[in-house]
């Protein structure tokens, strides 16, 4: 039995007005519905379900929610933060009957989720915390994001298309062969290999003393290789998409002034990047936090040398203890 639930969308109209028929949007909650409501789009340990009812919806070509790997679509949609949090948004308000957020936060993508429900709905919640991510995709991220994009196509024969314009398919489907898959994603897997982590991390050589590798080959193969092959190939495209065209001023009434749009939250923001992240460093949130209206959002970084991962899964216990004390403190004003 799956440890998540679905709540059926119907035929989901996307922003790019193209639908996915019969959508459904996975999730979990944790904790009381009369508590607080956390909106959570990404899973880390640093809340309490004593104190909160925390929701944690999955993105669109996730496996869980509505994805290409389980998808009959002879071509899966390009989906957006704004499909995604419009998906949210009917599952919270319409299923679970919650009218009002305490708070929305999240690390990486969850982020960039956390920022357009902020700009989409921005009476809904009373806080924010985005951590280790961002409001818009930078120019040098999305550069990243085909490099592993083309990684990971070129196992097909194909390549990339253009930046926000997925790749040339070869023939007409998205099938693909057990070897395809393998090469492609081993390939991905090492090109994240040198963004995840900061230059400090390997040069410190965490990846042997904390999480106990013998040696960086056996890292890559271990840690990257091993991550990257549990992923279907179509899912990682459709949410690179998602990431490498994020952007929520890309959105009425924002007619794609960022300013204007970071000027629109409303909610109490927290913004945490890593000191050391090489997707999301603490410069572009600098700036947005300089964008939001006065007392509305403070920066704190977190002084960390595990780059992007500061934020993530959990293996610098230092970090997640940061961070716990942090949204804490944030959570109690």
């Amino acid at each position: 039995m799956p440890d998540y639930e679905t709540y059926d969308l119907g035929d989901f109209e996307l922003q790019n007005g193209d639908t996915i028929p019969s959508a459904r949007i996975a999730y979990k909650t944790l904790g009381n519905k009369t508590s607080p409501a956390i909106i959570y789009p990404t899973c880390d340990k640093t809340l309490n379900p004593d104190d909160y009812f925390i929701i944690i919806p999955a993105l669109f070509g996730n496996s869980q929610s509505s994805s290409p790997s389980n998808n009959s679509l002879h071509s899966f949609p390009e989906i957006s933060f704004y499909d995604n949090v419009k998906a949210q948004h009917e599952l919270v308000t319409k299923h679970l009957n919650i009218s009002h957020a305490f708070a929305v936060l999240g690390w990486s993508m969850g982020a960039g989720q956390t920022y357009q429900w902020a700009t989409q709905y921005p009476d809904f919640m009373d806080k924010i915390a985005p951590f280790c991510g961002s409001a818009k995709t930078s120019l040098h991220n999305q550069v990243f994001l085909e490099g592993v994009k083309t990684a990971l196509v070129a196992a097909k024969g194909a390549s990339s298309a253009g930046i926000c314009k997925g790749y040339t398919k070869q023939g007409e489907t998205q099938e693909w062969t057990d070897e395809e898959r393998e090469v492609g994603l081993k390939a991905l897997g090492r090109v994240y290999a040198g963004w995840g982590f900061s230059q400090a991390f390997y040069r410190e050589k965490l990846y042997e003393s904390v999480l106990e590798f013998k040696d960086l080959e056996i890292f890559m193969t271990d840690f990257w290789e091993t991550w990257a092959l549990s992923k279907h190939p179509e899912n990682m495209l459709t949410m690179l998409h998602t990431w490498q065209s994020g952007d929520c001023s890309a959105q009425d009434p924002y007619n794609n002034s960022f300013p204007a749009a970071m000027k629109a939250i409303k909610a109490k923001a927290l913004v945490l990047p890593s000191k050391t992240d090489l997707y999301f460093p603490p410069e572009d949130s600098e700036y947005e936090v300089q964008c939001m209206s006065e007392g509305i959002g403070r920066l704190e970084v977190f002084p960390s040398i595990w780059g992007h991962w500061a934020g993530g899964p959990g293996q610098s216990t230092e970090d997640v203890k940061w961070l716990d004390e942090k949204l804490r403190g944030f959570f109690a004003e």
